[in-house]
């Protein structure tokens, strides 16, 4: 199975790469998500270790029942050859109301046929204001004319 763009990447496509990880995370579906990555991807997540795309999918599963109305947007930080640097930022709710915002930075290492084999991501979040949201578009794909994380000075 083959995901383009293919590395190595120009900065065209790694802009690309970066705007459709944003919109599959954005589609909450585990099992869309889990396809970007190798059968045997190995991410860092937080604390958290996940090996292979099945347990890929289940983590994504917890994260999006536990993380809701999730909103996120990735901006391309660096490329070269194969890998990508990402920040990003996202928001979402829990069962109480409560609303966060994340932040982040992802390293990511692809494989010839564009699949992700590695994923660290490093994340901080705090509690927010329902009034402080920036991220404001129906569930699903941020829309092109929303601003990006440059916008918002994140």
């Amino acid at each position: 199975m083959s995901r383009p763009p293919l590395p190595p990447f120009t900065e065209q496509t790694a802009i690309e790469k970066v705007r459709l990880a944003e919109d599959g995370w954005n589609s909450r579906d585990p099992s869309r998500v889990a396809l970007a990555y190798t059968v045997d991807s190995a991410w860092r997540n937080r604390a958290e270790f996940v090996t292979g795309r099945e347990a890929i999918e289940a983590f994504l599963t917890r994260k999006w029942n536990r993380e809701l109305d999730y909103r996120l947007i990735k901006e391309l930080w660096t490329f070269s050859g194969n890998r990508i640097a990402v920040r990003f930022a996202y928001e979402y709710h829990d069962d109480s109301g409560q609303w966060f915002r994340a932040y982040g930075n992802e390293n990511w290492e692809f494989d010839g046929d564009g699949l992700m084999r590695r994923r660290i991501a490093s994340i901080n979040e705090h509690p927010i204001a329902a009034a402080d949201r920036k991220f404001h578009w129906p569930l699903g794909r941020r829309p092109d004319d929303h601003p990006g994380l440059s916008s918002f000075g994140f």
